[in-house]
């Protein structure tokens, strides 16, 4: 019945499958990108019957305060997605406009636009590394937005700053350019945020999901100039901020808590430092690309050896990249859950 009622274009689309969308049964779980520290937030629940602040104030000074800019260049949204949504939703035309995406990237981009009737155009990440301004611009086309994740997913790699800046300013007057900064705190010298004052066309997306450790609460942040924030507030929801989230995104923004995750994030590093050097002496791994972020994606000599891992209860993610359907992203977890992984390689090294 429901797909009498649904346009041609939604009912053709395939829903955006999550690592946690799988019903995955393990004891180790490296599949998803989440940090591997948990800490305990305090809550007054007394005021629940209100509704909350759309912007709550204080959050949006934290990260003000946190991301070197001022409280009118910030947006709170209910994860990174909503903002690549209200993106979309602002600044697209339905059956209209396009994006544009450099693959392999973040699955969200084209379901976000799919499910707007925004049309894609998919280029690749060595036209993004590499190409002239001028082949960019030919390839992006008239796309109205034009999608930067970095450091990229599921890949790790990163743009240095100076080549973000160059793709901003070869836009300037054509699109909006969209820095996804999901996985920044794990290499912020490459942050754009610093030029949001400089160019009018550029947007900066931020989470709290990865760094702080905070994926079950949903909360991310859009970063632009004060006309393109308040021309997206138009289209937000009333209430999108809970007072819940709002509490605990408060207590996570404090001076305090950001010194504990740099030294969380520190930790991280290390720990993906050594797990590349186990990576890269193992007789099973083809390729293992250069990550910035809280992952490391490699490419195996034959994808039976992560049906092994999954039998171990070892859960990472596989993914097909590049036409090939033995790739793996690992999430890098915590000393013991990293050891589960190099008990794995050792076992598959024979």
């Amino acid at each position: 019945m429901s797909r009498e009622f649904a346009p041609e274009y939604i009912q053709s689309l395939k829903a955006y499958s999550s690592a946690k969308s799988e019903k995955l049964t393990g004891s180790t779980w490296l599949n998803a990108n989440e940090s591997p520290y948990a800490k305990e937030y305090a809550l007054n629940l007394d005021n629940l019957n209100r509704y909350p602040d759309p912007q709550p104030e204080n959050v949006i000074n934290a990260y003000a305060r946190y991301s070197n800019l001022a409280d009118e260049n910030i947006l709170m949204t209910r994860g990174a997605d909503e903002g690549i949504e209200l993106l979309v939703r602002t600044f697209c035309q339905n059956g209209k406009d396009s994006i544009a995406q450099f693959l392999p990237t973040y699955g969200m981009y084209k379901v976000t636009a799919e499910s707007a009737n925004v049309a894609l155009v998919d280029l690749s990440q060595a036209l993004l590394i590499n190409a002239p301004q001028s082949e960019l611009l030919d390839s992006v086309g008239n796309a109205k937005l034009v999608f930067v994740c970095n450091p990229n997913n599921p890949t790790g790699n990163v743009l240095p700053l100076s080549r973000i800046e160059e793709i901003v300013k070869a836009f300037e007057d054509k699109a909006i350019v969209v820095v996804d900064e999901a996985y920044i705190e794990f290499c912020e010298e490459f942050t754009a945020a610093g030029l949001i004052e400089k160019y009018q066309n550029l947007v900066v997306l931020r989470t709290l999901s990865k760094a702080f450790a905070l994926a079950g609460l949903r909360t991310g942040f859009v970063l632009s100039n004060p006309e393109l924030i308040n021309t997206m507030r138009k289209v937000l929801a009333p209430y999108p901020v809970s007072s819940v989230v709002a509490a605990i995104a408060e207590q996570a923004l404090t001076s305090c808590n950001i010194s504990s995750v740099k030294r969380q994030v520190s930790i991280i590093n290390n720990n993906r430092a050594t797990l590349i050097n186990q990576l890269s002496a193992c007789k099973h791994v083809r390729k293992v690309i250069p990550s910035f972020a809280n992952f490391v994606t490699i490419q195996l000599s034959d994808k039976a050896h992560i049906a092994t891992a999954m039998e171990s209860g070892l859960i990472m993610r596989p993914f097909t990249l590049y036409g090939e359907d033995n790739w793996l992203r690992i999430s890098i977890g915590s000393e013991q859950e990293l050891n589960v992984v190099f008990n794995w390689l050792v076992e598959i090294n024979g």
